[in-house]
């Protein structure tokens, strides 16, 4: 069935910020969390450089000086702590370009013929190369995975939609600190979207659409 299969040639993964910064930070829970994630979305890469797909990165690059970063007024952080009324936010990157904490991790490590998407708000879409990059390859199908899942990968998954991509979301390969939130997603809306999937599935998908 032409709904379970994909065809390697018009499909690219993208790997959302899976950063030193953010997956191997000094945090035994952040590490804990990332460890199945890690192993699936290395999983989903084995899958897709067997079956040449194209392969994208997209990483924060924000200056150390904030002067690229989202000003914006907000009633909580992304870690849903309140700010006070009246108390101007403080911004601080989590990821500054050029850093070893904005490099990918090892496990997932980029080659030459890779993209990296270097990107400054949400979406790796969002005033990056990447929709051209895929158009140039007249790739119409995008796998998703990394983390979070309610943050970058839900803005990536938005834009996407209204850019007509066909979306896949590696399940398993994505995470967020707040699971309830990634549940949600994935139980919820994603489905709305595009295949929501584990990475075995996906791979799987990739070997079909590849054989016909």
């Amino acid at each position: 069935m032409a709904y379970e299969t994909l065809a390697p040639q018009r499909t690219a993964v993208l790997f959302f910020d899976m950063l030193n910064g953010h997956v191997k930070k000094d945090d035994p829970n952040t590490q804990a969390r990332y460890q199945p994630v890690i192993a699936a979305a290395s999983e989903l890469l084995h899958g897709a450089r067997a079956h040449n797909v194209m392969v994208a990165y997209a990483h924060a690059n924000h200056r150390a000086d904030n002067a690229t970063s989202a000003h914006l007024i907000r009633d909580t952080d992304n870690r849903m702590n309140p700010i006070p009324r009246g108390q101007p936010p403080i911004f601080k990157p989590v990821v500054s370009g050029g850093t070893w904490e904005s490099a990918v991790i090892d496990e997932l490590a980029e080659r030459e013929e890779d993209y990296l998407i270097p990107k400054y708000r949400w979406s790796a879409f969002f005033q990056t190369y990447l929709d051209l990059a895929l158009r140039s390859r007249k790739i119409d199908t995008l796998i998703i995975a990394g983390g979070s899942t309610d943050v970058g990968v839900a803005s990536t998954a938005f834009a996407g939609r209204d850019l007509d991509y066909n979306l896949v979301f590696a399940r398993d390969a994505c995470s967020s600190p707040e699971k309830d939130n990634h549940d949600q997603l994935m139980d919820r809306i994603f489905p709305r979207m595009g295949r929501v999937r584990t990475a075995t599935e996906i791979v799987a998908m990739l070997t079909a659409g590849g054989s016909t």
